[in-house]
């Protein structure tokens, strides 16, 4: 099968490292794992994402779909070959479009509920273009409104075409606005679709005999609800179809960032040990903090390349805006210490000038900095695992990142 995985050093709670072995390359986690929404980290080549340290990157099935066609990307070779990337390669399955087509809310951890409850809520000023029923899932496109017909079997194909060494299972990604009444009706259903997911995976698995083995996670939902979460949890952990189970689990769903570390460790008590755990979403440090604590292994976010083209960057010392006229004149790296290509060849002014005149180069060399400064924190993290020290690490780096804000 050319997919594993085994744990190796346990925290005392539920932190832990571990390796992914995948076809294209093993992982150690704990890892961030970039987003390449449409084949591609945005303004940055695939070999600079190697470069800075990335061990596998993401990628979106729905935006793949529309284009260039999951039919290209198989006949190209796959994913990873088409983009010229060699390592593991993740894809999603579409589930987060469900939500963020038809309720129009982007960012899970940043919903703003504003004390609205109900089942047709919808995000001010956006139109819905997803609408859910027992067989999947209707999408209009929002490239030019043609319509999409999603259900389990259609993601499982397109994803084994798309050859991820890693993809989820077809999910319905629910608000924090809905009633509880509905978030149990869309665990249930999100169950079936799991279900439906491991027997086309099993299909698909024997008819493109031959291709490296793709591991399919089962995606964990349940909103803010202990139980639902407990029992979506443990039902896709004991889930077996004709001898087929989850290679590994992806845990998503709407949350509030301050109950993010108590949500993962509800699923995680679940969970068996010997399968890997996915938080799908996250990248701000005091949240990779949290999950590793509560048994995450593994994350995905497209936020430090997203806050990079609006001249937003990271570092140790918290974040700031290059743009600003205090880095007008700043002759010094992006952050002091950091060894990402950016920071060694370039200063604060040279891309405060570049943003400031618009230039292209300016969200490359942005990108480059803020995703090796996600992929370095989490590879500490790891390091501090292995010598017992993580909470030592954690309370020092917080301790400064933070400081900032209270200046």
């Amino acid at each position: 099968m050319s997919f594993g995985f085994e744990v190796a050093v346990r925290s005392g709670g539920r932190a832990r490292t571990g390796t992914i072995h995948t076809p294209h390359g093993d992982i150690r986690t704990p890892a961030f794992i970039p987003v390449g929404t449409k084949a591609s980290v945005k303004a940055v080549l695939p070999e600079a994402m190697a470069d800075l340290g990335a061990q596998a990157l993401l990628a979106n099935a729905y935006h793949l779909y529309l284009q260039p066609g999951s039919d290209l990307v198989d006949e190209a070779g796959g994913l990873g070959r088409f983009m010229n990337w060699p390592g593991p390669t993740f894809t999603d399955s579409g589930g987060f479009q469900v939500m963020s087509l038809g309720a129009g809310f982007k960012k899970v951890l940043a919903m703003d509920t504003k004390g609205i409850v109900g089942d047709d809520v919808i995000a001010e000023g956006k139109t819905r273009r997803a609408h859910v029923d027992e067989d999947g899932v209707t999408f209009f496109s929002h490239l030019n409104g043609s319509r999409l017909r999603f259900t389990p079997e259609v993601s499982m194909t397109i994803q084994h075409q798309l050859g991820a060494d890693i993809m989820f299972a077809f999910d319905e990604l629910t608000t924090l606005m809905n009633t509880r009444d509905y978030q149990e009706a869309s665990v249930a259903r999100t169950h079936r679709w799991a279900v439906r997911c491991l027997c086309a995976h099993a299909a698909l698995t024997e008819e493109r005999v031959g291709r490296p083995y793709q591991a399919l996670f089962g995606v964990i939902q349940g909103a803010q609800y202990e139980d639902l979460r407990r029992r979506a949890a443990a039902d896709l952990a004991a889930l077996e179809v004709d001898g087929s189970r989850f290679d590994g689990f992806g845990l998503g769903g709407a949350l509030e960032k301050e109950n993010l570390g108590r949500i993962i460790g509800w699923m995680v008590d679940e969970l068996p040990e010997d399968r890997p755990r996915h938080l799908l979403g996250i990248s701000e440090p005091e949240d990779l903090f949290e999950a590793v604590a509560f048994g995450a292994d593994t994350f995905d976010c497209v936020n430090p390349s997203r806050v990079a083209r609006n001249a937003a960057i990271y570092t140790a010392d918290g974040r700031y805006n290059v743009n600003t006229a205090r880095n007008r004149r700043a002759f010094e790296p992006l952050e002091a210490d950091c060894d990402c290509y950016t920071c060694t060849h370039y200063t604060r002014a040279y891309l405060h000038h570049l943003f400031k005149a618009k230039e292209m180069l300016a969200s490359t060399l942005a990108t480059i900095h803020n995703e090796r400064f996600t992929v370095r924190l989490v590879d500490g993290i790891r390091a501090s695992l292995e010598t017992g020290e993580f909470d030592l690490f954690r309370n020092e780096f917080m301790g400064r990142y933070n400081a900032r804000k209270t200046q």
